[in-house]
């Protein structure tokens, strides 16, 4: 495990030092929540016209579920147990690395709560909308990959934590696609 945790220190400080200052903005946007509500309402536009009413209520239900479930999942089951610190916490590597924001979140880092949140998102609402858009499951795990790898170049999380995070999502908005399958009201949703 020890090993792990130090491949995975300096694959960290590897991706983090490939910044470029002039693309730190970028970053730091792509990394905001509110940014992605125009994608969000999208989402939710789409599921309104391919499912029935009571297939987009059920839809939105297991979402918010999904989103609590990866939220709170990344930080009591995760964070809380593993308490890894963040690299941005860690003195031995503040010298070897860019902390590109102002700040960089609470204290541990073990898993990406961002990574959880869009892997599950991505995840559940692609494989709703498969049905009707063939790539569109492959485009949400490109912009949540994206976004977990946001995270390592601004300085906040290893690249370890994301991939935790993004296996725990990814496993939950699955979950949580199974659940709607369960709950829709018919084949055509």
């Amino acid at each position: 495990m020890e090993q792990l945790l130090e491949w995975d220190k300096q694959l960290f400080i590897y991706l983090n030092n490939q910044g470029v200052d002039s693309w730190d903005p970028f970053w730091i946007e792509v990394s905001e929540v509110a940014i992605w509500f125009p994608l969000y309402a999208l989402l939710l536009y789409l599921l309104y016209r391919k499912l029935s009413r009571r297939g987009f209520f059920m839809a939105v239900l297991c979402l918010v579920l999904n989103v609590i479930s990866t939220d709170q999942g990344s930080v009591k089951l995760f964070k809380e147990q593993f308490q890894r610190l963040r690299p941005c916490h860690q003195e031995d590597i503040k010298g070897q690395m860019r902390l590109v924001k102002e700040g960089c979140g609470g204290q541990y880092g073990f898993v990406s709560s961002h990574a959880s949140n869009t892997f599950g998102l991505a995840v559940l609402a692609g494989l709703i909308l498969m049905p009707f858009y063939r790539y569109i499951l492959h485009l949400l795990l490109l912009w949540a990959a994206i976004i977990g790898y946001s995270r390592i170049y601004l300085g906040v999380h290893f690249p370890g934590d994301v991939i935790g995070g993004a296996i725990l999502g990814s496993v939950l908005g699955y979950l949580y696609y199974l659940l709607f399958l369960l709950i829709k009201p018919n084949k055509n949703a």
